[in-house]
């Protein structure tokens, strides 16, 4: 199969779509205009506040998060041999969500404001607090994973500790004032327009560096599809590469929960989708693949979440199950028919 022509689509479709996200939203704005404001032509204002504080910001967000939970997904996958392993399986999404729960809930209850009323600085402790909660699920997982054998105990304990971290935020929001839990609410329905400015840039750049050092586990995750015996006969060292595929997967997962918020489905479902397209398993072309799909769905689910007739913008993560679901569906539905012929 000539995997080029497929690979030329996935970016046309990301480029058309990121056209598309400028273009289209309550306030609409023609296209000779957006190419005016992207070259520096600032006469019209409030377009230019439109394009550069909000739409641009969230489409890049879009982009680099959504090729992020695709790749998560991916290595998940991969590690547990399991086609329903996602970004959330070993609780890490879990954790970033016990970190905010902790600064939105807990702190107003101790210091009397709760630190996500503070405008900026409580934006940088919500991000700095789901990457640490994040990061200590990841640290505690990679413990256990030197104590117990086989992948399917560890993705137990991983379910484990998330409904643990769900039963502890259960706690903290029966205990918090109602504002407090809105707040939380909000952060947990997942947005692709928090973003913006320097911390936008920040998170590109940070996305930008670690996405391509995935590439350096295409090897040891080919190896991993073979079973742990026989990739044990060639040389691979299973507990190592299991344990570097699972902090790629969950640094992975922390940053762009602590940028954007749980997303969900996307990390779930575009590895199933690339897989259709390319029909392979090999992990040289799946992992660019996946990348620019899960770029191209987040960029859909972004632009439907901000079609006009909505106030504001719907929350992403229901678009995301909305719009992947039935794609989804239709893939395992024509793969299933392909396989009985």
């Amino acid at each position: 199969m000539n995997k080029l022509p497929v690979f030329v689509c996935l970016f046309a479709s990301i480029v058309i779509l990121l056209i598309a996200n400028l273009l289209i939203g309550t306030v609409g704005i023609p296209v000779e205009d957006v190419c005016r404001i992207l070259l520096g032509d600032d006469s019209n204002e409030i377009w230019t506040n439109i394009i550069f504080s909000s739409r641009l910001p969230s489409a890049l967000t879009a982009i680099v998060a959504g090729a992020g939970l695709a790749v998560s997904g991916l290595q998940m996958q991969t590690v547990f041999r399991n086609p329903l392993a996602g970004p959330s399986v070993l609780g890490i999404s879990n954790g970033s969500a016990l970190g905010v729960a902790l600064v939105v809930l807990l702190s107003g209850r101790i210091g009397g404001v709760a630190l996500s009323r503070l405008g900026y600085l409580g934006e940088a402790a919500m991000s700095v607090a789901a990457i640490a909660g994040a990061l200590a699920v990841l640290m505690l997982i990679l413990w256990v994973s030197h104590k117990v054998r086989g992948s399917v105990t560890l993705l137990i304990i991983g379910v484990m500790i998330g409904y643990l971290a769900n039963a502890i935020i259960g706690v903290l929001k029966f205990l918090s004032p109602e504002e407090d839990v809105k707040a939380f609410v909000v952060w947990g329905l997942g947005s692709f327009s928090r973003v913006s400015g320097d911390e936008m840039m920040l998170f590109v750049l940070l996305m930008c560096l670690l996405l391509p050092l995935t590439s350096l586990l295409v090897k040891p995750m080919n190896l991993l599809l073979l079973g742990d015996r026989d990739a044990a006969n060639l040389g691979l060292n299973i507990r190592r590469a299991r344990m570097l595929v699972i902090i790629s997967s969950g640094v992975l997962v922390a940053i762009v929960t602590a940028y954007c918020g749980p997303i969900m489905f996307l990390g779930l479902a575009v590895p199933h989708l690339a897989r259709a397209f390319f029909r392979t398993s090999d992990h040289r072309t799946l992992l660019p693949a996946t990348a620019l799909c899960g770029s191209s769905l987040a960029l859909l689910c972004n632009l439907i979440a901000r079609m006009p007739g909505f106030e504001g913008a719907l929350p992403v993560n229901s678009v995301t199950a909305l719009v992947g679901a039935p794609v989804i569906a239709m893939v395992l539905f024509s793969r299933r028919k392909s396989e009985m012929l």
